[in-house]
Formats: C-alpha cells, structure tokens, sequence
C-alpha cells in the first residue's frame, strides 16, 4: 500500500493506494497520526479514492484512527470511499460514526465546520 500525507489548512490529508489490509504499511500509517496529534494537529481527511480492496484489518485501522483523533477533541473524515466500502461500511454500522466527504473540498469545509 502507498501511503502519502501532507497538511494542508491545519488538516492532515492521508492518500492511500492499493489495498488497505493490514500489515508494516498499517504501523506506518498509526506512527504518521501519532506524530501529528503529538503536534497538536486534530483534524484528519483519509482518502479512500484509490483503495481497491479493505479487509477486517483495514476497516480496524481506520476506527482506530477516528478514535485517536476524536479522543483528542477532533475529527476524522473518509474522502470518496469506493463502493466496495461504502457497502462495508454499512454492512457493519461505521458509516452511522464516519463521515464520508466527496472529495477533499467538501473534507476540508466539513472539518472546519466540524472544529
């Protein structure tokens, strides 16, 4: 899995790609919201756009994420998941505690309202 962030807005922006299972890539991806929280960043966008395939691992990192940042007072949103999760997502209830933006615009503007 390709995991690029950057911040933009005081937001930090995640792009996933490939397929979000679990595994060294998952660690790498909890160290990178680690270290922005420990900055005092509170607010997240995860986008999913180029996420082929999320197993049980998957969708735990992502609750693990959201929990993190809301503990701290702020918020996580999912960016375009693909169909495949959506249908995860309701299937097991989490799109009733994730928000899910469009595209990073519609983040961005959710997130701002969100703080």
């Amino acid at each position: 899995m390709k995991i690029e962030h950057t911040i933009k807005e005081d937001v930090l922006l995640i792009q996933l790609e490939g397929d979000l299972i679990g595994g060294p890539d998952t660690q790498r991806l909890m160290d990178i919201a680690n270290t922005t929280i420990d900055d005092s960043m509170l607010l997240s966008a995860v986008d999913l756009s180029n996420v082929r395939f999320i197993n049980s691992s998957g969708i735990g990192v992502l609750v693990s994420l959201l929990t993190k940042f809301r503990n701290r007072g702020g918020e996580l949103i999912l960016i375009n998941p693909s169909e495949h999760i959506r249908k995860l997502l309701i299937i097991t209830k989490l799109n009733a505690i994730f928000t899910i933006a469009e595209d990073e615009a519609s983040a961005l503007q959710l997130l701002k309202e969100s703080n």
